[in-house]
């Protein structure tokens, strides 16, 4: 099942070891192979000279430790005749008359290739040019092991005969941190992922600096990065090795290990392989001139079948590291406001019309002016704040839209549209009892008019408050509140305006500016079109109606910044929402995501101007080039 979605699972050891025994070495790798195995691991990396140790200093110059290495390497590709699982491990391996610092790959009884070091790092504490030779030298494209005829050489991927997008290359430790890297030759050829069998040891500062290093390595290439160091077993004469072990994918650390382990230490996770292809598709600069030629080693990845391990957010627009989401959503507001800022600099206009509706969206909208005008040195009173009552206006949300208008002293209005949309429905004929979509929408429009009058009363900017939510299910009334002088929350989720708002509640200090901050926050999301009950309590709730946003941004995440195809988010959404939400109701609201998201394109291709904030826009001008006609239905159909 998880490689159907492009999964594959990957794990990096860093086993129990003894400095120049291999015998024992190769017993502690093949116990933890049986362990991973079991997990449903398919690709297992090992150390830097995982077979001998790191340390073995002019060991290495001696014939026994040569064959006994050998002799593991070979011990150890037998022992995986009937297994599911490829095995990356490190050892000395002597080649015509130089010695080299190898990565083997074992995997179906088989040693299917044998990767040498390219860069020897002979400086400070450092010197292996002492017994290892380069790649560079090497002469030859193949050795013989045991009677076998093996590849040899830094150009080798091993591919998934089925799925060739499942392809990996493998660079050994100073490999990583040269300016010109096989990991960058391996990916431009076709490498989705990296293995790194290395020998790091620690000195203070070096733990963030690596951990930065790969994350970088992995983004730049575009591909998932596994890494496996040599651990406290090393000898220590001169050096610590703390045994990092992290797996990375497109710039995100994934997993670590914890460090400083005397016994087997392993970390296991679920790459996403369609979701580095997607980001290659998208970013032609990935494509660069790449004048080697790779060899392919045939591999057979058997899917697992085992439970999904990889975590999923339910929020993915918001950070998941607490401490950083203060940070980000800083950067967001000011990313706006900014937006905002430079719009009105270039039109000269010193005013801004709103209509405050006691929402989210338009709260946040309206926060999001007051910080422009702070940034230009405009005086509050220049923002003019409408809220215009109509048929299911609720006291709540009407007391909160007043309540913010007195508290930043901006310029306030109250127009009611009951009557302008009374005589219009007189005028076209429509009757009021049937609360249809005309009686909804006129609304929407005469709020939008009397906004675009105002602004030219007063020589002012419309600004919308619609969120990218809204655009991705065309949830707005097209030349209603679907149009505006320019829209600040275009780029912004539901889900996150949420977060943003509550951002500002957390730094206002003044009570009164909270306490109706709060209340918008607990407010039901609703576009209050119809009337309320009888006790003035909003009936029209969004979500009972086009479904739970937490679904809706999910789905448009990652069917927009990673080409998710609906069965497979379909299935990360009863992954990740099991418990939340059935099958059935997961199942439901995709494929009105989808109808939706396709229907109503027209309004997106003729969006008005708004900064994009995060890596999803909609944006015609932008990131979306889609047509108004498109077919959904092989998407539909899917599901």
């Amino acid at each position: 099942m998880n490689k159907e979605f492009g999964y594959v699972r990957v794990a990096a050891v860093v086993p129990e070891l003894r400095v120049a025994n291999p015998i024992f070495n190769t017993d502690v790798i093949l116990k933890e192979v049986d362990v991973l195995e079991e997990k449903g691991v398919q690709i297992a990396l090992f150390p830097e000279l995982s077979l001998t140790g790191y340390t073995c200093g002019d060991l290495f110059l001696q014939d026994v430790l040569l064959e006994k290495a050998k002799d593991s390497l070979i011990k150890l590709a037998h022992a995986t005749q009937d297994k599911n699982i490829y095995v990356i491990v490190g050892l000395p391996l002597l080649v015509g008359n130089e010695l080299y610092n190898c990565a083997a790959v074992v995997g179906r009884g088989h040693i299917l290739g044998i990767v040498p070091k390219t860069y020897i790092p002979n400086y400070q504490e450092f010197y292996e040019a002492r017994w290892f030779s380069s790649e560079a030298h090497l002469q030859m494209t193949e050795v013989t092991i045991e009677n076998e005829v093996v590849p040899i050489g830094r150009d080798l991927l091993f591919q998934d005969t089925e799925k060739n997008a499942i392809t990996f290359g493998i660079e050994i430790c100073e490999d990583a941190w040269a300016p010109n890297s096989p990991s960058t030759h391996l990916s431009l050829s076709g490498a989705t992922m990296i293995f790194n069998l290395s020998a790091s040891n620690e000195v203070i500062g070096k733990y963030e600096y690596r951990k930065d290093l790969l994350k970088m390595l992995s983004s730049k290439n575009t591909c998932g990065y596994v890494y496996a160091s040599s651990g406290v077993n090393e000898s220590s004469s001169d050096l610590v090795f703390s045994g990092f072990a992290g797996i990375f994918e497109n710039g995100t650390l994934l997993q670590e290990n914890d460090r400083f382990s005397f016994e087997t230490t392993h970390i296991i996770e679920d790459v996403d392989i369609e979701r580095i292809m997607s980001d290659r598709r998208k970013n032609k600069s990935f494509f660069g001139q790449n004048t080697q030629v790779s060899r392919v080693i045939p591999i057979t990845i058997v899917d697992n079948n085992t439970d999904f391990l990889r975590e999923y957010s339910t929020t993915p627009f918001v950070p998941k590291n607490e401490g950083l989401r203060q940070a980000r959503f800083e950067e967001i507001i000011r990313i706006q406001a900014s937006g905002l800022a430079k719009r009105m600099k270039a039109t000269g206009i010193k005013k801004c019309v709103l209509g405050l509706s006691g929402g989210l969206d338009s709260t946040l909208a309206f926060l999001v002016i007051m910080e422009s005008f702070k940034m230009l040195h405009i005086p509050f009173r220049n923002c003019i704040a409408v809220t215009m009552p109509g048929f299911g206006t609720s006291k709540r949300t009407l007391e909160n839209s007043l309540k913010l208008i007195e508290a930043y002293g901006v310029t306030g209005m109250e127009i009611s549209i009951k009557d302008a949309s009374l005589q219009h429905f007189k005028d076209i004929g429509l009757d009021v009892s049937k609360k249809d979509v005309t009686y909804e929408n006129t609304q929407a429009r005469e709020r939008t008019q009397i906004l675009m009058d105002l602004a030219n009363l007063h020589q002012a900017l419309v600004i919308g408050t619609g969120d990218l939510s809204e655009l991705a299910l065309g949830w707005c009334t097209y030349n209603g509140d679907h149009m505006s002088m320019y829209a600040v929350n275009t780029s912004i989720p539901k889900t996150l305006v949420r977060y943003l708002v509550q951002y500002f509640v957390e730094k206002e200090k003044n009570e009164s500016i909270k306490k109706t901050l709060k209340d918008i926050l607990d407010t039901p999301i609703s576009p209050e079109l119809l009337p309320p009950d009888t006790l003035g309590n909003i009936t029209q709730k969004t979500e009972s109606v086009v479904g739970p946003y937490l679904l809706h941004d999910f789905t448009m995440y990652h069917f927009l910044r990673y080409g998710a195809s609906p069965k497979k988010i379909e299935f990360l959404e009863n992954h990740a929402f099991q418990g939340m939400y059935s099958k059935e109701e997961i199942h439901k609201w995709l494929d009105f995501f989808f109808q939706r998201f396709f229907s109503q394109q027209f309004k997106r291709n003729c969006m008005p101007d708004g900064v994009k904030v995060g890596t999803i826009s909609v944006s015609p001008r932008g990131d979306l080039r889609m047509p108004s006609d498109a077919d959904a239905s092989i998407w539909r159909d899917e599901l």
